[in-house]
């Protein structure tokens, strides 16, 4: 055991990651991670900020030199350049780094989800986006945050699904934006006797804006949701569970101030060793 960090969005600023790794002990002369550190990164590592190419080669240092404490995960601004994605981003990143996406995904050092058990004993399904009611009921429904994230990583296509206009309760784990498509359906799910069978920690998207300390979701969410709006984490209550987002909102000019999810005394799952429960 030792501590998880899980990464926000990333949105091509390697500063900004950087940055970040230093606050978990990563000395600024060389990347190497501390011993008792694994970092979990929830994708969209790329677009929007000043230098993708330079936050990928940083992530492929550590898929080299240190893999197996680099999980990394893609998020919808990698999906669209791989298998199955469609393009969406009106400024491609560049052609090589492209190809390096696609060496990660086809090696699967580039995967779709993780599960991690917190030193409480509670387990949490680590994805991009979030894992809406609409899509675990289309993986059948799995129990444990593990298996849930083995159905993932086998890459079924329900991964690419949303991203368009609409609230689509079934959008994928690249796709799913919070509120009303990830945190409400879960709500109506657990209010009409459903269980909520893991909490969820996920990028992608939040239910408040940084800059106003405004909240846009519905009131159910509001209800149960806090927010620390230093390491601009989000937490909504759901069923007895915890749905955590982290994604800073970089934007294109970076996050004057955001934290990692740090997990103290924390292990993987990796799920392939697990069945799923009867």
């Amino acid at each position: 055991m030792g501590r998880i960090a899980v990464v926000g969005d990333v949105g091509g600023h390697p500063d900004q990651l950087r940055g970040a790794l230093r606050t978990l002990g990563v000395p600024a002369d060389r990347p190497d991670l501390p011993d008792d550190l694994t970092v979990v990164q929830v994708g969209d590592l790329v677009d929007r900020g000043p230098d993708s190419g330079a936050v990928l080669e940083l992530v492929d240092w550590y898929l080299d030199h240190q893999p197996e404490r680099w999980i990394q995960l893609a998020g919808n601004h990698e999906a669209q350049y791989l298998p199955g994605g469609t393009p969406f981003w009106p400024d491609p990143i560049a052609d090589g780094d492209v190809e390096l996406l696609r060496s990660w995904w086809a090696a699967g050092r580039l995967r779709v989800a993780v599960a991690i058990r917190a030193a409480d004993g509670e387990d949490l399904l680590v994805s991009h986006a979030g894992l809406t009611v609409g899509a675990w009921r289309r993986l059948g429904e799995p129990s444990t945050a593990a298996f849930a994230a083995r159905l993932l990583d086998d890459r079924p296509p329900l991964i690419f699904r949303g991203g368009e206009f609409g609230v689509d309760r079934a959008a994928g784990p690249f796709w799913a934006e919070a509120g009303w498509e990830l945190h409400e359906p879960w709500l109506e799910h657990y209010a009409g006797g459903g269980f909520v069978p893991f909490g969820q920690v996920h990028g992608h998207s939040q239910v408040v804006r940084f800059a106003d300390h405004t909240w846009r979701c519905p009131g159910r969410v509001r209800q149960r949701a806090t927010a620390d709006w230093t390491a601009r984490h989000v937490r909504v209550r759901v069923g007895g569970r915890v749905f955590t987002g982290i994604d800073p909102k970089h934007g294109r000019t970076g996050a004057a101030h955001w934290q990692p999810l740090v997990l103290e005394g924390a292990r993987l799952l990796t799920g392939h060793e697990l069945p799923e429960p009867c």
